[in-house]
């Protein structure tokens, strides 16, 4: 559903007090008001995806389609297909015309994620409707317009692809028109806290288990470590805890907490179980770590992955964008399971 907030920090997934989140919020709204093409750089799971949506809504153009498309997700024999559509016999199995993502973003903004990731024959297609925002589907021979804002997103690999040539110096100055860079969660001082206490309040609905507080231990390695994974990672860490632990408050320090092992016997019968979480620790039993840490991340998967399916009502496409996953990563973790 169209958002038409006042200001960028009035959307809901924007969470974070720190200097340099504040100073990308007053970008994006600074952003929405020039109809300029737009490039947002940031490391993965920064938030680029969510800086895009806030300038299309925030935009002129928040009653049109925004149109995401994850160039590294595509096939390079299909990427054109998608972007500009195709005609009827173009190729094989061809049935019928098809329109392509530029035409269904028309009035409104077509997001490149992964816009690195995009083939070198795709690059000079989108550089040529870049110039005149003129198109042909393949195997077409009308030329059509699309009044699309481009908004690209790309990782700091962009910079290495220009240097050895394999992306297009004229196709980065053409999107490159307005640069937005999203912080890495690691120089957003504290925070990682807050977004940890929004996560848990946002699971704990979803999942309709108990919210509960952080740890003293906690909130101290949310403030040290050093998120790779920025704030996709850390959403994750609150979502394995929640899950996965009892405990009155929620430590989120790797597979804290979390015990697995056979159940242990005393006579008469299994161990009560809650006595097993006493008594594993003195178990030959207990599983190796490697074995544990699969065990663990296997149940995860499967349960998150099905709960997915069912909010995404089984389609795969949107439930890669619910996941922040690409839709060939995910294809292949559902084919794992049987899901």
């Amino acid at each position: 559903m169209p958002m038409s907030p006042k200001t960028a920090s009035e959307l809901p997934n924007f969470v974070g007090k720190s200097e340099p989140f504040l100073r990308a919020l007053a970008m994006v709204e600074r952003m929405a008001r020039y109809d300029a093409p737009v490039l947002i750089q940031g490391e993965t799971g920064t938030g680029k995806e969510l800086a895009a949506r806030a300038i299309h809504y925030l935009s002129s153009r928040r009653q049109a389609p925004f149109v995401a498309l994850n160039c590294g997700a595509v096939p390079d024999t299909l990427i054109e297909t998608e972007l500009f559509g195709y005609e009827r016999g173009a190729f094989t199995d061809a049935r019928q015309a098809t329109s392509g993502l530029v035409a269904s973003a028309d009035g409104g903004t077509l997001f490149l994620d992964e816009l690195d990731s995009l083939p070198q024959r795709a690059q000079v297609s989108l550089l040529r409707f870049l110039q005149d925002k003129t198109y042909r589907s393949v195997g077409g021979r009308q030329e059509r317009i699309s009044n699309v804002r481009i908004i690209a997103a790309a990782s700091p690999r962009l910079h290495r692809l220009l240097d050895d040539g394999s992306f297009r110096d004229d196709l980065a100055f053409r999107i490159n028109v307005l640069l937005l860079e999203m912080p890495p969660l690691r120089e957003r001082m504290g925070d990682a806290q807050l977004l940890a206490e929004h996560f848990v309040r946002r699971h704990a609905r979803h999942y309709d288990v108990a919210e509960r507080p952080l740890c003293e231990s906690s909130r101290r390695w949310l403030a040290d470590y050093r998120w790779p994974g920025n704030v996709r990672e850390l959403d994750n860490v609150v979502q394995r805890a929640l899950l996965l632990s009892d405990a009155a408050v929620l430590d989120l320090q790797p597979f804290a907490g979390i015990t697995f092992s056979r159940p242990a016997t005393v006579q008469g019968g299994a161990v009560p179980s809650s006595r097993l979480t006493q008594t594993v620790a003195h178990d030959a039993s207990l599983p190796r770590y490697n074995d544990a840490r699969a065990h663990a991340l296997s149940n995860f998967e499967q349960d998150y992955l099905r709960q997915l399916m069912t909010a995404a009502a089984g389609n795969v496409t949107r439930a890669a964008s619910m996941a922040g996953k690409e839709r060939r990563t995910l294809g292949r973790m559902l084919k794992k399971y049987g899901i």
